[in-house]
C-alpha cells in the first residue's frame, strides 16, 4: 500500500500548489518587489528608491487614520456579527417553548425565519450600498423620513456626511448584509449537536443561558473561530472597500473619516498614479491581515470537543 505513495500524493498536489504559486504568492511577491520602486503604475519605467515609500508612509496622517479605521472594523465587526449571528441561531434552533413530548426545540416558523436573515446574502455587495446609499440620505431618505413621519423631524443626522456617524453607518451596512449567512451556519451546526445534551442540562436545573455557554459555544468553537477570522478578512479587504467606495462622500469621507486601507491603496493607485506607493500600503495591509488572523487563531485556540 506504500509502493508509489509519494508520487501519487505529488501528481495531484502539484497542478494546484504551481496554479497557487502563479496567482497567490507570486503577486505578492511582486507588490513586495515594487514598494521599493517608484513605479508610477503607468509606465514600464521604473527606479528603486529603497525604503522611501516605506518612510512616506509612516508620516502619512491618511495612511494611519486608514488603519485606524480597518482595525477598528476588524475587532468590532465579527464581534456584532458573529454575536448576534449566534443568538439568532440560538433562539431559532433551541430558544423556543416547550412542546408536548419534547424539551427543545427552537421557535415557530424557524425555516422563514432562516431565510429572511439569508436574503441580503442573496444580492451583491454593491446593490447593498447604494440601496443603503438612498437609504441614508438626509433629504429623502427613507430612514430620516421614517423619524419625521413619527414625529422625530428634529433628530435627522447627515449620516454619511457626519464624520461623526459615517463610519458607523458604513459597520451597521455591513452587519446587515453578513449576519445572515452566519445564522444559518450556526444553525446548521446547532442541529447536529444531540439534543439530549440539552434536555439532560434542563433536567439538573440549567437555564437557557447556561446551555448556551457550556454547551452550544464550545460544541461550535471551531466554527465561530473560523467565522471570526472569515469576518476580519472580509472587514480588512473587499467587503469595507465597496461599502466606503459607494456609500460615503468622497469616497472615504469627510475629512478622511471613513478612508480604509483597501480604498486608500485603490486611491494611492488609480487616482494619484502611484502603484509603488500602493503597494507599499498593501504590504503592510497583508501584514495587519496576517497578524489578525495569528492573533485570533492563537487565543481562540482550545481542546477540541467532540460528540
Amino acid at each position: 500500500m506504500q509502493h508509489g505513495k509519494y508520487r501519487f500524493i505529488v501528481g495531484f498536489l502539484a497542478a494546484p500548489l504551481a496554479l497557487y504559486a502563479v496567482f497567490v504568492i507570486w503577486p505578492f511577491i511582486q507588490s513586495i518587489y515594487y514598494s521599493f520602486t517608484d513605479w508610477t503604475g503607468l509606465s514600464p519605467d521604473f527606479k528603486m528608491v529603497g525604503f522611501a515609500n516605506y518612510k512616506r508612509m509612516f508620516e502619512d496622517d491618511v495612511f494611519w487614520k486608514s488603519l485606524q479605521h480597518s482595525v477598528l472594523l476588524a475587532l468590532l465587526l465579527p464581534l456584532v456579527t458573529l454575536g448576534l449571528a449566534l443568538f439568532f441561531a440560538f433562539m431559532l434552533n433551541v430558544g423556543g417553548r416547550r412542546r408536548k413530548g419534547t424539551a427543545i426545540t427552537g421557535v415557530r416558523g424557524s425555516g422563514f425565519y432562516k431565510i429572511a436573515y439569508f436574503f441580503p446574502q442573496v444580492l451583491s455587495i454593491a446593490i447593498v450600498a447604494i440601496l443603503f446609499r438612498f437609504a441614508f440620505n438626509p433629504n429623502d431618505g427613507v430612514i430620516n423620513g421614517t423619524l419625521k413621519a413619527i414625529g422625530l423631524g428634529s433628530i435627522q443626522p447627515d449620516w454619511l456626511g457626519d464624520p461623526n456617524f459615517a463610519l458607523w453607518c458604513v459597520m451597521a451596512v455591513l452587519v446587515w448584509s453578513t449576519v445572515g449567512f452566519f445564522v444559518v451556519l450556526f444553525s446548521a451546526g446547532m442541529a447536529s449537536i444531540p439534543k439530549d445534551f440539552y434536555e439532560a442540562a434542563l433536567l439538573d436545573g440549567a437555564s437557557r443561558f447556561t446551555t448556551f455557554f457550556k454547551i452550544t459555544l464550545p460544541l461550535l468553537w471551531d466554527t465561530v473561530q473560523s467565522g471570526w477570522v472569515y469576518m476580519g478578512i472580509l472587514a480588512l479587504g473587499a467587503e469595507a472597500f465597496a461599502s466606503v467606495q459607494i456609500m460615503t462622500v468622497g469616497p472615504g469621507g469627510p475629512d478622511y473619516s471613513t478612508t480604509v486601507l483597501p480604498l486608500y491603496v485603490y486611491q494611492s493607485a488609480f487616482r494619484d498614479a502611484n502603484a509603488a506607493y500602493a503597494t507599499t500600503i498593501g504590504v503592510a495591509l497583508l501584514i495587519v491581515t496576517l497578524l489578525f488572523a495569528a492573533v485570533v487563531m492563537r487565543l481562540g485556540r482550545r481542546e477540541r470537543l467532540e460528540f
